[in-house]
């Protein structure tokens, strides 16, 4: 590989702002911890950018899933609605609850949760239902809420993927009682590792902070009594520092994201076989009507191929990529196909037609925010030279 050409990764973190000056600062003053004055400020100010009062900071997105379900009361003998085609973690977060997660299919265009497939699957155990917005796209939330209310079934969201994403003119993470984010190296925002529960109501946000923090009474002196169960999942303030210089440079993040599907969209779209997600941008004629105003951000920019019209498979594109210095990743394989869950007593019967399209043929190609437009011609060009 020339100088020319450097190696291309999937995803790398974009930390143009105060991150150094504020991880300096709460190492000269000795706060590294979960003390620190920068977990609050974070809190804060990631749930004002979703549009709700509170925040509470953990160490990752898994356990952020976990925390709210706990705090929704979720537990053993209880099921949880969540979609087959979703990160691992989704599904393991509902375990970690005692609970069962339950699979349903996804939309073939929009790739997220069915909201038809999501009502067909309540039982009498159904608890909660965690629609998960993929790779930045908004579920359907009012069709989802919606079934949900009728059968009284808490709503979380799973948010990890989409910082900053709107529906219906409301930011994700503002879209039911509770939502859960991710902080991971590669997501829109970035902590490194961190997550985040937001949420509008303030005995939730107290129970969260109490359930995340050993169950130690809030405002009351350190008996070291603990009445509960907790969690030891707190936020250190060295990456709540990160966090808030992110949240400052939110909206760049987002618009640098979005600017780059729109070049992958330009370069790649005289090339036949192959497929984008959903984007009301460029698509409509969903089956929410609210959709078509939703704002997709982009976490990765992902495409799934039609083998027989692109010319080659997947693997065999990720494989000619690779050789010329570009990085891609698989997208996910669907939960019903994982010995894990098998194995934990989950129902992996029936027919996901959709998410095993999306396992067998999609892939993400480098979705860094800084990407510039001669990086993504060369990634596309290499797409096209694959064929």
């Amino acid at each position: 590989m020339s100088e020319e050409q450097p190696f291309i990764p999937v995803c790398e973190p974009a930390l143009l702002g105060n991150e150094l000056e504020y991880v300096s600062e709460a190492v000269r003053t000795g706060w590294i911890s979960s003390s620190g004055k920068y977990v609050g400020e974070f809190e804060r100010s990631f749930a004002e950018y979703c549009g709700v009062k509170y925040g509470v900071g953990v160490c990752n997105g898994t356990v952020a899933i976990h925390l709210a379900l706990r705090a929704a009361g979720v537990g053993p003998g209880d099921e949880v609605v969540i979609p087959d085609f979703t990160m691992i973690a989704t599904a393991f977060a509902v375990c970690y609850a005692g609970a069962k997660p339950v699979f349903v299919d996804v939309d073939a265009r929009t790739w997220n949760m069915d909201p038809d497939a999501f009502e067909a699957a309540i039982t009498s155990k159904t608890k909660a239902v965690i629609p998960v917005h993929i790779m930045g796209l908004p579920c359907a939330m009012n069709a989802i809420q919606a079934i949900a209310d009728r059968h009284g079934i808490a709503v979380i969201e799973d948010a990890a993927e989409s910082h900053g994403a709107e529906y219906d003119g409301r930011k994700t993470g503002g879209l039911a009682k509770m939502a859960a984010f991710s902080f991971f190296a590669n997501k829109n925002l970035t902590t490194g590792e961190g997550g985040m529960v937001v949420t509008d109501d303030e005995e939730l946000y107290q129970r969260l902070k109490y359930l995340k923090n050993l169950a130690f009474p809030l405002g009351a002196a350190r008996e070291y009594v603990h009445d509960e169960i907790g969690f030891n999942y707190r936020l250190s303030n060295l990456h709540a520092a990160v966090g808030l210089a992110q949240v400052e440079k939110a909206d760049d993040y987002r618009r640098m994201r979005i600017e780059n599907h729109e070049l992958y969209r330009k370069h790649l779209s005289d090339i036949p076989g192959i497929e984008h997600q959903f984007d009301p941008v460029h698509d409509s004629g969903v089956a929410d009507g609210s959709e078509t105003r939703a704002v997709h951000v982009h976490w990765m920019n992902a495409i799934c191929l039609d083998p027989k019209e692109f010319g080659v498979g997947r693997d065999e594109l990720m494989s000619r990529l690779k050789a010329v210095g570009i990085d891609s990743r698989k997208l996910f394989t669907g939960m019903h196909r994982q010995k894990s869950l098998r194995d934990y007593g989950c129902d992996v019967g029936g027919e996901f037609p959709q998410t095993d399209r999306l396992a067998a043929n999609g892939l993400y190609l480098p979705s860094s925010s800084t990407l510039d437009e001669a990086a993504i011609r060369r990634i596309c060009a290499a797409v096209r030279d694959a064929r």
